[in-house]
């Protein structure tokens, strides 16, 4: 009997939601085949991650293994899914197999860093079939929020796997295939192992609405508003973006997009065909002599991005276009939790322009790109897998959507990152976790979570900072000069200036000191750490963050 096995690993986006990046592999217990589906980013916020740039998963334990990784799969073009892929491809020495807009979209990305895209494979039809170690793997194309999304049947001797990715199912999605219900009847047919499935929109109940069905109340709502129409979106959207073209021009607007990643994501899907009709645009240039009751700005910065379009048109013009009271702001996107500090601070900024701002409490002018509850149980009964994995959502998520799988009669478990899933049977075991967490691209550099940067920087914002430079004499009379900035603190605590306490207090703490102190640096430090955080304790109630410089004269 073989004991080789098929194993599930999430890196990342199993009780998060972003940093995309799952394993599956096949083999005997530590020595299976892996392939690699997606790998995406997180965006950081100052709350937890100032000065970071971009999030990514922790790519430890894969680097570990590389030399048993097959190949890469990108499922879509979202930043979730795609957008750490250029700054790692250096190290991941395998194909990367995607759709043709993701393609286009992942080279602009790695021509932007320098990298080379030799690696990158283009896998144009459904019954395209790539063959990689133990897997054969297919793309099924299913309906989201971005062109060319799919899922990924994953065929292997321990039975086949259907990962989702995100999906809805949608009949008229505007822009890319439309959900086919018969083709993934044709595929389930054969016996599906294990689903794999996007966890989203489990909580909410009712059936999933679709794209095309926008297109009249975003009309209705531009044909009532009297002064100029901003509308955002996220900028992948290639489909809310052509709803909201099409809708302004039959309300009588030109049409004007602001914002370099929607105009290179609207670009991109005219030149490989997958927005064929888009309406004619003018330039930010033209726009401005154009009647403002005549216009209609499509722009960047939906989750309030501050320097996005959405975000500098509240704070006064932008491309030197800028609002008026009874201008009208459309947001038809759902804000991503985590970013509402940002959106808020828009809205009130146009609002104290005097702009009428519809934001995302309106049903009528935003669907969601990943399935609901009802679609859930829909796919769920169309593949009847053995086995149902929740992916992609917090943990809460993943937690509702199991126990909706078990209530229906499947075999299914929470699968967080880190975990490895032992697929082989009718039911899923846990197998052992690996450790997983975040690496942060800040500036050029990349580094890990654990390194504690951004703790320290977190730290600094908090509790503020001293930087102390001691001269002195370890002799039987020391002298002594201190020298010492303070910054994010008071100048003043309860004797008086701050700088000038901890001064004395310094100078005081080292005259006392013994000579053997004085001539061990270590011994010394921790004195002088100890007489800054009781002063600064004692003043002003914080505990600084530090650094002791010292400088021993002979």
């Amino acid at each position: 009997m073989s004991n080789e096995r098929l194993i599930y690993l999430p890196l990342g986006g199993a009780g998060e939601v972003g940093l995309n990046s799952y394993v599956y592999g096949y083999g005997q217990p530590n020595k299976e085949r892996f392939v690699l589906i997606d790998l995406g980013v997180a965006f950081p916020n100052m709350e937890t991650s100032p000065g970071v740039d971009l999030i990514f998963p922790d790519m430890t334990w894969l680097m570990k293994h590389v030399k048993r990784l097959e190949a890469i799969f990108i499922t879509h073009a979202h930043e979730d899914h795609v957008g750490a892929m250029a700054h790692y491809c250096d190290v991941l020495p395998v194909p990367i197999y995607v759709r043709l807009f993701t393609a286009n979209i992942l080279m602009d990305k790695m021509k932007d860093l320098g990298k080379s895209v030799e690696k990158i494979k283009v896998v144009r039809r459904w019954t395209d079939t790539i063959d990689t170690g133990s897997f054969r793997v297919r793309f099924l194309p299913v309906s989201h929020s971005i062109p060319e999304s799919s899922s990924l049947v994953i065929e292997s001797p321990g039975g086949t796997v259907i990962h989702t990715g995100d999906f809805k199912i949608d009949p008229g999605p505007v822009v890319g295939a439309a959900f086919d219900v018969d083709l993934w009847k044709n595929v389930s047919s054969k016996g599906i192992h294990a689903l794999v499935c996007d966890s989203t929109n489990v909580h909410s109940g009712a059936a999933g609405r679709s794209e095309s069905g926008l297109a009249p109340e975003i009309e209705s709502l531009i044909k009532r508003a009297k002064g100029m129409v901003i509308a955002t979106t996220f900028a992948s959207n290639i489909a809310r973006v052509k709803t909201l073209a099409d809708a302004a021009v039959r309300a009588g607007r030109s049409i004007c997009i602001l914002g370099r990643a929607m105009r290179r994501m609207v670009d991109t899907a005219v030149r490989v065909g997958v927005l064929t009709d888009f309406p004619k645009t003018v330039s930010p240039e033209n726009a401005r002599d154009i009647p403002r009751e005549n216009l209609m700005l499509i722009v960047t910065g939906s989750q309030g991005e501050p320097r996005a379009a959405s975000a500098q048109l509240s704070r006064g013009k932008y491309m030197k276009l800028e609002v008026r009271e009874g201008d009208l702001f459309l947001f038809s996107s759902k804000t991503i939790p985590g970013n509402e500090r940002g959106v808020l601070q828009i809205i009130n900024q146009f609002s104290n322009a005097g702009v009428d701002v519809i934001d995302d409490s309106f049903p009528h002018y935003h669907v969601s790109g990943h399935a609901n509850r009802p679609d859930l149980e829909m796919l769920h009964q169309l593949v009847h897998p053995k086995i149902i994995i929740p992916m992609h959502g917090e943990h809460r998520h993943l937690r509702e959507h199991a126990r909706l799988c078990r209530q229906n009669g499947y075999q299914s478990i929470v699968a967080t990152n880190g975990t490895i899933v032992d697929l082989s049977g009718d039911v899923p075991v846990v197998a052992g976790y690996v450790e997983t967490g975040r690496d942060y691209l800040d500036g050029k550099v990349k580094y890990s979570a654990r390194d504690g940067i951004v703790r320290e920087r977190l730290n600094m914002a908090v509790n503020g900072h001293v930087s102390v430079n001691v001269v002195y004499s370890p002799r039987s009379k020391p002298t002594v000069q201190v020298f010492l900035e303070t910054m994010g603190l008071s100048k003043y605590g309860r004797s008086g200036l701050l700088d000038r306490e901890l001064h004395d207090q310094l100078t005081v703490t080292i005259k006392a000191a013994d000579r053997s102190v004085l001539e061990n640096d270590t011994a010394l430090r921790e004195v002088l750490e100890h007489t800054v955080k009781q002063t600064c304790r004692a003043e002003i109630g914080k505990t600084p963050t530090m650094i002791i410089m010292l400088n021993r004269l002979n």
